[in-house]
């Protein structure tokens, strides 16, 4: 397992201006770093790819859609514009030699009916996604689908949902993710849907229940990194936490984070805690 840290401790915008932070990253044992993906033409793909190599840090992406781009839209013209807007990340985590896109790619942040999902909706959502296999394979890309609370989408909620959701669509490129703080609310056992996932699991979001420092919370961080060596994981812990900054930038940590907590805190602190509890559950 190799540990790593979000850009949304920092900001939700990044670019190559923001290299600096890259740049002490490894002394602290972090290897990976993750950058957002709202719009995939804004960012500025060889530049960013250029600031990871010098600073010989891996790169996974996070993509959220777009209001507007829904793959499980009832009308055939947006879900084929979502195909193309897919597509198009796929592509430009390529550009930015990631490897990983991870998200909740399913539907709009925030999409909510008011209803459960329907049928044509799971056979839509299988079929973009087995669609996307193509770009996956052309480009060496795995995508790992997220499930987020029920607050912030109806459609894939637990870690069991997802699993059946990789069966459906049925490639190897395509598998899931689990982000500790959305699990946290949704699952009976964090470590139980770890094991559930077992090899569709390819990305984690590792989160305390306040998305704040890791180990100051009540999220079971030990069971659950005991569970990932069970089932043999050997992803990225990715830290994704909210540090609070008057950059305007930062939209969600300037919102509501710990003003005692800095982006620096959330990445080197969290290191620390996930390196000493590796030591102590190997």
């Amino acid at each position: 397992m190799k540990i790593g840290v979000s850009a949304f401790a920092w900001t939700t915008e990044f670019g190559e201006e923001d290299s600096g932070i890259l740049a002490n990253l490894r002394e602290h044992g972090l290897e990976g770093f993750e950058i957002p993906m709202f719009d995939p033409a804004a960012l500025d793909a060889a530049g960013i790819r250029r600031a990871f190599k010098a600073s010989r840090i891996e790169c996974t992406v996070c993509a959220i859609l777009p209001q507007g781009i829904n793959p499980i839209s009832p009308d055939a013209g947006a879900r084929k514009k979502a195909h193309s807007h897919l597509v198009q990340c796929v592509e430009t985590c390529a550009e930015l030699g990631a490897h990983l896109l991870g998200g909740p790619v399913y539907a709009p942040i925030g999409f909510l009916p008011g209803r459960r999902r329907t049928q044509d909706e799971w056979k839509w959502a299988i079929e973009e996604f087995q669609a996307l296999g193509d770009a996956l394979d052309a480009h060496g890309v795995d995508i790992a689908i997220e499930p987020v609370n029920r607050s912030e989408t109806f459609f894939l909620n637990t870690a069991s949902e997802a699993a059946s959701f990789c069966d459906a669509v049925a490639h190897p490129r395509v598998g899931a993710m689990i982000d500790t703080f959305h699990a946290n609310i949704e699952e009976k056992s964090i470590p139980a849907a770890v094991k559930t996932l077992g090899n569709r699991l390819k990305h984690l979001h590792i989160s305390e229940n306040d998305r704040s420092l890791l180990g100051s919370g009540h999220v079971e961080f030990p069971a659950i990194l005991s569970a990932l060596r069970q089932i043999d994981y050997d992803g990225y812990l990715m830290i994704e936490g909210f540090a609070y900054s008057t950059d305007p930038r930062n939209k969600l940590g300037a919102l509501w984070a710990d003003v005692n907590v800095s982006p620096e805190d959330i990445a080197f602190q969290g290191a620390a805690y996930l390196q000493n509890l590796m030591r102590q559950t190997n």
